[in-house]
């Protein structure tokens, strides 16, 4: 990485070819041609040649096109164009399917990215993290996230959160400066990194790498860093490995077998291959991103953003929701409801003090310092002060210092929670300005406190110090403060919200508050919302707890009270780790870890951007109805796919194993390699519109997990039901029709088809198949591909494929069977699902 921190500024300004009021538009996209897009190697774009590559890296796919290639050479060209043609098609139609789906979730994706302000032609200009070049003048200010790696120009109270790179979990101060190159990482006070985020404080700086290019770049190409594995992730890629497993045992063994009993070499191996093929799920990774993308496209209707898809199973097995009460709870437009002094008497100087310290305030933009700046009638003294320095607030001390000069008078004016103020303050202001000790008087201060908590009240501290002299202050001059009185602030409970918690009650989903509010407030705020008598824990009590008795407690407890920020993840990490699926809700600077530990990290459109960037799914609204629905979507998502791996591991798992059976004890192939693969190909036309189907209520009301021991069972009993049919037909067509091979390549192709399309509506719902109505394309493309399979050998295609017409009677007895066998999966069903329950 080229050493910037070394560079006076003008000379940095000059080698980067830009100003101090950014590049042109016209130079910036020359810029961006030239370096590429501004994105981690972890984060490298999804190409339609990457996709269509995909399709064709199966080892299986792969050996069979060089079967093909085996066959033109040895003179069997019309077969090995006719495969050639359905493994392309197949390739094709999974390529098309998952590149819509892919465009369909970049378009949504788009709506929720990530801005930075930059200065382009001298004027500020929101544009995309991806469109940032070298060169580009940013602005950035407390929760904006660093877009790449930059030199300050200009900083104001710079705080920046480096955890990410540095493992320090205090926020780092910056300055600008020019640094000895051989500065290490920890102490590149002008330097900003990609990947960080800002705390407090503004700042403008120029950027100088961006992309791979940038430390975090380089860190995530060394170490390949990805998202780590969800639990529906690492379901897939087991069932997949089961798969593959026994597919290769039982080809080996299939061409072994073939073999040695003298069949062809060739049309042995071309078999074995072809039945693998039918084996393998190779649709799978396509059905899953439609089925994905098609309930992320469902779910941005009801104003819910997936910004990673394999999070959506994860937000519909989700049974705990995390989540502050501000906002989500409560309205999240706090209100000024009045000031007291240290009597409990209204005060109009602390309100005027509160004023000052807000209006001044550089940090980042929060609900509380905004409605206190509505306070329009001050704006005429501050007028008369001059701020000197600030104090920014922070997560650890909970406090804001100014100081602001008026007559050649230096004041420190510091707010912030009571629990914090109170002690950094050795007296107060009584009736008529008369200061007398704190500690006279502390017994009253916590009565009127507790009172004003138990209100639903907000409570925050007001003091102050003359600092006249020394009127430049650190954390450390927080000491021996006059407290003035008390800011009271109010957050209205939001209309209906105690119905939505019955919903999400409901769909099995329990609501946690975690807040930093006292005890007071959280239990006034948790009986107007419905939670009646919550158990409660405080953030002090927390701290006192070990890991093993906080598992002990934590399913236990409704509120969370008093919580500090790094309190949250282990609040979390100890749901987990008790069974529970946990989503945690946040939208500040201090979420970022919580929804990183999280099992879903839900977040919203107006929050900061570390917390939209930590975010599995972004709400578009800041409204648990939102997220009702998102719930009940993110699980007829799930259902709707594993309604695929049901279908494949019945009648089409079945199949295969009956016809590796079969070719064992008859004098010629019970499908010729063409028949399987157009068997496959068809079969998974159906299965492409899955991701449309209705899903039944009962599938919906509960969160539901991946269990894999659950589909080997269902695929062990529905394939022993569909090889009991399959031998069945094998019977009727050998010694009652008396078929001979293509009548009986005919016969079975029609039969074991047929089964696979129309036990697709059985296993789709766990009642009565008549009972549950399939979408309208599911249903249509079943009967359209159902239709062709019957009147495909009556048709010059079908000869292509070795097929030959049917007599009638033969037509109605593989029907009858087809019959029989729905009726036989209906009671095999039933019996299952008594049995295993999921």
């Amino acid at each position: 990485m080229t050493q910037f921190w070394g560079i006076p500024t003008n000379n940095l300004l000059a080698q980067l070819g830009t100003t101090s009021g950014g590049l042109s538009t016209l130079d910036a996209e020359r810029r961006l041609k030239a370096h590429g897009l501004n994105m981690s190697r972890a984060k490298s774009q999804i190409t339609p040649f990457s996709l269509l590559v995909n399709q064709l890296k199966s080892p299986l796919v792969l050996l069979l096109i060089f079967a093909m290639g085996l066959s033109f050479f040895l003179g069997e060209t019309t077969d090995a164009l006719i495969v050639l043609s359905v493994v392309l098609l197949s390739t094709l139609l999974g390529f098309f399917q998952e590149y819509r789906a892919t465009n369909a979730v970049a378009k949504l994706l788009d709506i929720i990215k990530t801005r930075v302000i930059v200065l382009r032609d001298g004027a500020n200009s929101e544009i995309p993290f991806e469109q940032v070049v070298p060169g580009d003048v940013v602005l950035l200010s407390a929760g904006g996230a660093i877009p790449a790696d930059c030199v300050l120009l200009e900083e104001k109270d710079l705080f920046v959160d480096e955890a990410t790179l540095t493992g320090e979990s205090y926020p780092a101060e910056k300055h600008v400066g020019v640094l000895p190159e051989n500065t290490p990482l920890a102490r590149r006070t002008n330097m900003l990194f990609q990947g960080t985020h800002v705390v407090s404080g503004t700042a403008k700086a120029i950027v100088v790498q961006t992309g791979a290019q940038t430390l975090f770049g380089e860190i995530s190409a060394r170490l390949q860093l990805r998202p780590p594995e969800t639990e529906f992730e690492r379901g897939i890629r087991i069932f997949g490995d089961m798969l593959i497993k026994i597919t290769l045992i039982l080809v080996m063994a299939l061409f072994a077998i073939n073999v040695f009993f003298a069949k062809p070499v060739v049309d042995s191996f071309l078999f074995a291959l072809a039945l693998a093929v039918g084996l393998t799920p190779e649709l799978l990774p396509a059905i899953v991103s439609i089925t994905l993308a098609n309930g992320a496209q469902r779910m941005a209707k009801k104003k819910v953003i997936v910004k990673r898809l394999a999070a959506i199973e994860n937000f519909g097995s989700m049974n705990v929701l995390c989540s502050d009460k501000t906002g989500t709870l409560t309205e999240g437009m706090v209100k000024l409801a009045g000031a007291i002094d240290v009597n409990g008497n209204t005060s109009e100087q602390v309100m005027r003090l509160a004023y000052l310290n807000a209006s001044f305030e550089s940090g980042f933009v929060n609900p509380i310092d905004t409605a206190i700046r509505e306070l329009k009638q001050f704006e005429a003294d501050r007028a008369l002060y001059k701020k000197i320095d600030e104090v920014p607030y922070d997560f650890i001390r909970k406090r804001l210092s100014i100081v602001a000069e008026k007559d050649s008078q230096h004041t420190m004016i510091t707010k912030g929670a009571v629990p914090q103020v109170l002690p950094v303050c050795s007296e107060a202001r009584s009736n008529g300005g008369r200061l007398i000790a704190l500690d006279s008087i502390r017994e009253q201060l916590d009565q009127l406190y507790q009172r004003y908590s138990h209100q639903g009240f907000r409570v925050l501290a007001v003091a102050t110090r003359d600092v006249t002299g020394d009127p430049l202050i650190n954390k450390e001059d927080e000491h021996d403060l006059t407290l003035e009185g008390f800011l009271l602030l109010e957050d209205p409970i939001k209309a209906g919200i105690a119905n939505t918690l019955r919903e999400l009650k409901k769909l099995g989903v329990s609501l946690k508050i975690i807040t930093g509010d006292n005890q007071h407030v959280a239990e006034s705020v948790s009986a107007r919302v419905g939670l009646s008598s919550p158990n409660l824990l405080t953030g002090p009590e927390l701290q006192h707890l070990s890991d093993e008795a906080l598992r002990q407690r934590v399913n236990s407890v409704d509120v969370f009270a008093e919580v500090e920020p790094n309190q949250k993840e282990r609040i979390l990490l100890a749901l987990r780790k008790t069974g529970n699926v946990v989503g945690y809700m946040g939208d500040g600077i201090n979420d970022a870890s919580a929804l990183h530990a999280a099992d879903v990290g839900i977040s919203v459109a107006s929050a900061v951007d570390v917390a939209k960037e930590a975010a599995d799914i972004v709400l578009l609204e800041h409204d648990l109805n939102v997220l009702v629905q998102g719930v009940r979507d993110g699980r007829v998502t799930f259902a709707n796919t594993l309604k695929y791996m049901f279908t494949t591991t019945s009648a089409n798992f079945g199949n295969m194993f009956s016809m590796a059976g079969a070719s064992l004890f008859l004098p010629f192939l019970p499908l010729l390699p063409k028949q399987i693969l157009l068997n496959n190909f068809l079969s998974d036309l159906p299965s492409m519109t899955i991701a449309t189907d209705s899903v039944d209520h009962e599938l919906v009301d509960q969160p539901r997990k991946w269990d894999i021991v659950f589909i080997r069972n269902f695929m062990i009993v529905f394939g022993l039901v569909s090889s009991i049919f399959d031998y069945l037909t094998f019977g009727v067509l050998l010694f009652y029709m008396r078929a001979n091979a293509a009548e009986f390549q005919t016969g079975w192709f029609i039969e074991s088809l047929m089964t696979e399309l129309f036990i697709t509506i059985v296993v789709r719902t766990r009642r009565p198949f008549f009972q549950s109505k399939p979408s309208a394309i599911l249903a249509t493309s079943v009967l359209v591909v159902a239709g062709t399979t019957i009147f495909l050998p009556y048709t010059a295609l079908g000869a292509l494929f070795g097929f030959v017409p049917l007599p009638l009677g033969f037509m109605a007895l593989l029907l009858a069977i087809t019959l029989l066998y729905l009726l036989a999966s209906e009671l095999a069903k039933k019996w299952f699902y008594a049995r295993y329950r999921n």
